[in-house]
């Protein structure tokens, strides 16, 4: 079943603040990691989703879920254009954000006052968790970041 929000119960969702539910330590090997998070009154659960291509280290994609499958904010970076709803292509790197009636079909151009060196893929996810107000970040060890 797919669930459908409202733009504002989106845009609620992704400014509110979110906190790691415990104190695991996770290790990112490039293989897909969902980590769970909370907001901070425990009534709403959210994901990080963290992959790396398995060729090109430097493809990858961060994504803020909530609901369990619906994709609130996806970071698309070293892979192919993507072609929006009405036929304009955005490069890559590219943000997704929900849209109302769309889901995450529609790319945006990163902002470059959120995101402060987007080759850097440790500091592209310290942004991503900003954006998607991750307070409390969960514990993810640097390994291939390094």
């Amino acid at each position: 079943m797919e669930i459908l929000l409202s733009q504002s119960e989106a845009d609620a969702f992704i400014a509110m603040p979110k906190v790691r539910t415990d104190e695991t330590e996770w290790a990112f090997s490039g293989a897909a990691l969902a980590i769970p998070l909370t907001s901070e009154d425990r009534r709403t659960n959210f994901f990080l989703d963290l992959s790396r291509g398995r060729i090109s280290l430097a493809k990858g994609k961060y994504q803020n879920r909530v609901h369990q499958s619906v994709i609130l904010v996806r970071l698309d970076f070293g892979g192919a254009p993507h072609r929006n709803p009405d036929g304009v292509e955005m490069t890559c790197p590219h943000l997704h954000i929900y849209r109302e009636g769309y889901g995450d079909k529609w790319a945006f151009a990163v902002p470059a006052d959120k995101f402060s060196n987007i080759s850097d893929t440790w500091a592209t996810l310290e942004d991503f968790m900003r954006y998607c107000t991750i307070t409390q970040p969960p514990i993810i060890q640097r390994g291939l970041f390094a």
